[in-house]
């Protein structure tokens, strides 16, 4: 992936800012963070949609560079400034879950360090939150709880958290997931209870980052307990929570409802009912299937529990006939 680091970044920019010339530097002003804003909007859509990507991660960091590069390209007030490190570390944030989303670790780790040294400079609660949280679910997904909980508890003891309840909702919601898969079932249903509770206490209408209104919702909450109950092994309660989730989920969250069909037919066969597992699986539509790492790999893994619970069966062939079809489309 051609792009510059922090460090390199800062120092060319400054390079070009120093070298003589005779025109007047331009005034940075909050038309040019707002102009990022929407960009930022658009990542996050584009997210929700699509999920995991390549495109999305490149052009997420290239609006980070784009970003730190105007702290050089002009004259700024502080506040504006600020707002422009807290701009370069959203990017760079998304670009880092686009990484974890599409499997690709290693990145999204070097995305990660970029992003915590601009939201240092931007002294932004909210995209510390996120960026921390993020951490957490990378190692998660890793099967690293220990490490998990370290950088989500970090995220977690922002003073952000005790101002406002969703954010400390969102944190222990992610925390419930991370003790579901270190086979934690007391601490997994202690979190999500505090989390539920938070999430009831949270006025809706405080001030939120574009971020946390487009996902963080009831659907994401259960979302997250469907995750924890399915590495508990506690398939009635994830099925519970799928139907939950599915029946909230928002339009826009295209790559969350595939996630989620996926998750639920993992649930029903692990309860022993591949015909009804089956359907559920074949309701993933086929880009989806074919184009978002985490997805693909889950419905491999269907499909090859599938074939360990009904081996010969109609089911089976059902299943194979349908995958086939996903190939072709890809």
């Amino acid at each position: 992936m051609k792009r510059r680091t922090l460090v390199g970044s800062i120092a060319a920019a400054a390079a070009a800012a120093a070298a003589p010339g005779t025109a007047s530097p331009r005034r940075i002003g909050m038309s040019d963070v707002n102009r990022l804003n929407k960009r930022f909007a658009e990542i996050i859509a584009s997210d929700h949609r699509h999920g995991g990507q390549l495109g999305i991660e490149q052009r997420a960091a290239a609006l980070a560079d784009e970003a730190l590069n105007l702290q050089n390209a002009g004259s700024a007030t502080q506040r504006v400034r600020s707002n422009l490190y807290a701009s370069a570390a959203a990017f760079r944030s998304s670009a880092m879950w686009a990484a974890i989303d599409g499997r690709r670790y290693d990145i999204a780790m070097a995305h990660m360090r970029e992003a915590q040294a601009l939201a240092e400079m931007s002294g932004d609660q909210a995209i510390k939150f996120r960026i921390w949280s993020h951490a957490g679910t990378m190692y998660r997904h890793m099967g690293r709880p220990a490490d998990a909980f370290a950088a989500n508890d970090v995220a977690r003891n922002l003073h952000l958290t005790r101002r406002d309840p969703l954010f400390a909702s969102l944190g222990l919601a992610r925390q419930g997931a991370i003790h579901g898969t270190a086979q934690d079932r007391t601490g997994t249903r202690r979190a999500f209870e505090q989390a539920q509770d938070a999430m009831l206490r949270a006025d809706p209408t405080d001030y939120r980052p574009v971020w946390m209104l487009a996902f963080y919702d009831q659907a994401e909450l259960d979302s997250l307990a469907l995750s924890a109950h399915l590495a508990l092994g506690d398939y009635s309660t994830a099925e519970y929570h799928a139907h939950r989730c599915l029946s909230a989920l928002r339009p826009h969250m295209i790559r969350s409802r595939a996630i989620t069909t996926t998750r639920l037919a993992h649930a029903q066969l692990a309860q022993g009912a591949p015909d009804a597992a089956t359907a559920t699986a074949m309701k993933v539509p086929a880009e989806a299937a074919t184009q978002h790492a985490r997805v693909t790999r889950m419905l491999q893994e269907f499909g090859a529990a599938l074939r360990a619970t009904a081996p010969g069966s109609s089911t089976v062939q059902t299943w194979t006939e349908h995958t086939a079809t996903w190939r072709m489309a890809a």
